[in-house]
């Protein structure tokens, strides 16, 4: 077994994979865990990002109102399946207004990191651009710079420094439904001020795989394994119908991480079930947290499905390096 580096969670949300099935990724045999109407005013809840904390969990949650304002919320479980969402979103202190004026906040990522835990999101700051945050309780939340200029999404931490530095995955974007995205790496000596920016990796020749050949981003905070850092992403293919969003994963070099080692070439799990493939937005599957076990190498991976609800699913680090080829 490919080893998970990091700590024991004996209570991770698990079902084990059904019989007969082939795929290296399998779905919560009752998802959607969490519905559209989740709190009082909330439109939809998907795109949200859990953590163990304090012998449970808590999460960053994006839910979008019935006047379709976007915001971000906690969230607390004791079993990772059932979720309390406070109905008021988070407020952020910090030094500057300019920063901590809304304007919206969705899609965020959690990470735990030396004594506190970083949420990051997109924000937004004269179009979408990264939001830096942390808590140490899911109480109180600091707001810190935006980590870049306009338009960038799906920033997401590395679990602890890498050579001494903070590091980032994001994807460059435009203003809108960007028809377009690679994924960088850049890192940082204080969180504030980012640069070293390094191309980690791109879409594909629709011939070669046709699912990731529109855009790419980086999804859970990445994984840290004795052979590398496994990253979940997501891939979309422009189609007649709109955009579909589908699940790969692909292996970082430990200490290098722009250097890809591994790629799927085929999807790991794609929009097929009702909840998945009709909402709000149909036929997206959207990655943003994954737990781990290091004893049992488990893997629950949470997604947004149809950008309506929040969805579960598992698979083991040996699953997914099977899926996997060298690059």
């Amino acid at each position: 077994m490919n080893k998970i580096i990091g700590r024991e969670n004996n209570n991770l949300p698990w079902q084990d994979k059904p019989e007969g099935y082939q795929h290296p990724v399998w779905r919560y045999n009752a998802n959607p865990i969490i519905g559209r109407e989740a709190i009082p005013t909330s439109n939809s809840v998907f795109n949200s990002a859990v953590v163990p904390f304090e012998g449970g969990f808590a999460g960053v949650f994006r839910c979008d109102s019935r006047a379709v304002t976007m915001d971000i919320y906690t969230g607390f479980s004791k079993d990772g399946i059932h979720w309390d969402i406070n109905p008021e979103p988070i407020e952020f202190t910090g030094e500057d207004e300019e920063i901590t004026k809304k304007v919206y906040r969705y899609d965020p990522r959690v990470c735990y990191m030396e004594d506190r835990y970083y949420i990051t999101w997109c924000n937004g700051y004269h179009g979408p651009t990264i939001g830096v945050g942390y808590t140490f309780d899911f109480k109180t939340f600091v707001q810190l710079e935006n980590a870049f200029l306009p338009f960038n999404r799906n920033g997401v931490l590395f679990p602890r420094r890498i050579n001494g530095k903070y590091a980032m995955l994001s994807r460059p974007s435009d203003n809108g439904h960007t028809p377009f995205g690679d994924i960088y790496y850049s890192q940082s000596n204080d969180m504030e001020y980012w640069g070293h920016h390094r191309y980690v990796m791109g879409t594909t020749q629709f011939e070669a795989s046709g699912w990731q050949a529109t855009k790419i981003g980086a999804g859970a905070t990445p994984i840290e394994t004795e052979e590398g850092w496994l990253l979940i992403y997501h891939g979309v293919l422009a189609t007649c119908n709109g955009f579909v969003y589908r699940m790969g994963c692909a292996m970082l070099d430990i200490d290098n991480p722009w250097k890809v080692k591994k790629r799927t070439k085929s999807y790991i799990l794609a929009p097929q079930e009702l909840y998945e493939t009709t909402g709000d937005v149909p036929n997206v599957i959207f990655p943003c947290a994954a737990l781990t076990d290091e004893k049992t190498g488990r893997i629950a991976i949470y997604y947004g499905g149809a950008d309506t609800v929040v969805g579960l699913a598992f698979t083991t680090v040996d699953e997914l390096m099977a899926a996997m080829e060298d690059v």
